[in-house]
């Protein structure tokens, strides 16, 4: 199994940032817009529509709104696992740390979503650094 761990630094409060990234329903909207284009809610997850028109399952699997972490594991045919989570990390100052964890089977999936991974943080500092205190 593959673990990705990617983490980008945000001009934000980590309180701010992670009310962002805890709406589950609103990826498309407060996290990443333009890379998700679309959710739909559905029992114990969602149905997320990405910028190439790909469309995803992600089942919720939780959050713990302590320590800032969100998970949740995408079903697709290619891969025989996975598992994610997103975690906010206060920097102080105003700043926060956004870390992206996830593990992928097989191998040779990881590449193709490292990629999808780091196109994603790139909108979402973008977007995040925008968020109001």
């Amino acid at each position: 199994m593959t673990s990705i761990i990617r983490h980008v630094e945000i001009d934000a409060p980590a309180d701010a940032v992670w009310d962002a990234v805890a709406d589950f329903g609103a990826v498309h909207r407060r996290f990443a817009p333009g890379f998700v284009t679309n959710v739909e809610l559905v029992p114990g997850a969602r149905m997320v529509t990405f910028d190439n028109g790909q469309v995803v399952k992600e089942l919720f699997l939780g959050v713990d709104h302590d320590a800032r972490r969100l998970a949740y594991s995408v079903q697709l045919p290619q891969l025989s696992h996975h598992s994610a989570s997103f975690q906010v990390a206060d920097e102080g100052g105003g700043r926060c740390r956004l870390v992206w964890i996830a593990d992928v089977l097989p191998d040779e999936m990881a590449p193709y979503i490292a990629g999808r991974m780091d196109e994603g943080l790139k909108v979402a500092k973008e977007t995040l650094g925008r968020v109001p205190a």
